[in-house]
């Protein structure tokens, strides 16, 4: 464990806890990629080196625009939408890649505060995720990119669901792994506990607004969350 600012230990400041879920959740940035990358593929398109860095945390219209345009994808973005979304799906209903013990720690976590999720994946890919591992219960207020103005890293996904849990932001906590996402918490107002991925380390402004980085979701309990500050 790292960490930015020190922890606070003047009693309770967290009211709520908003996790993400692709690469928090559910392990699933490598088969976004996996998937994007053919599809550009097959499309005519040139996946660049930093793409899938930019791509995460893109609402579904941001990235399929991204890809329509200036990946010069031959689809309409309505068409890279579905059909991506619609392979992500089936992907899904073979295996949704569950981090291990994430759904331990989310259980563990609403046992004591008020769950919120906020996710740039698609609803209905929100939906069959949390219902494949078992989830969908914990949550008290669930909310996708697609449903807001901008994606991470505008804090819009973020605000909406502290408005939907009936909490002020800046007294929840916010479990992020990637850059966009880190800023967009931030930028709302939460106290954010980064989980980076191995495979797509923070860029250095976005590690430096984490209040804690972890080694794992595992990492993440009550009492860290009870001692953000």
């Amino acid at each position: 464990m790292t960490g930015g600012p020190p922890l606070g230990q003047d009693g309770p400041v967290v009211d709520a806890v908003v996790f993400d879920l692709d690469g928090v959740i559910v392990d699933s940035e490598p088969v976004w990629e996996e998937v994007r990358r053919a599809y550009v593929a097959a499309h005519g398109g040139s996946w660049q080196p930093d793409t899938q860095r930019r791509l995460m945390g893109m609402s579904t219209g941001e990235w399929a625009r991204y890809l329509s345009g200036e990946l010069g994808v031959r689809r309409s973005a309505e068409q890279v939408a579905d059909e991506v979304v619609r392979e992500m799906a089936r992907r899904y209903t073979e295996h949704v890649p569950l981090i291990d013990s994430a759904d331990e720690v989310v259980r563990r976590l609403a046992a004591r505060w008020p769950l919120g999720l906020a996710s740039s994946s698609p609803t209905r890919l929100i939906a069959a995720a949390l219902d494949a591992t078992g989830l969908t219960g914990a949550f008290g207020a669930t909310l996708s990119t697609e449903e807001t103005e901008r994606g991470k890293p505008a804090p819009d996904v973020y605000l909406t669901v502290a408005r939907r849990l009936g909490v002020d932001p800046t007294r929840c906590a916010a479990v992020e792994d990637s850059s966009n996402g880190v800023r967009s918490a931030a930028a709302a107002g939460m106290k954010v506990v980064a989980v980076p991925h191995g495979s797509y380390p923070l860029d250095p402004d976005a590690a430096g607004l984490a209040v804690v980085t972890l080694g794992s979701i595992g990492e993440l309990t009550p009492e860290l969350v009870e001692g953000l500050g």
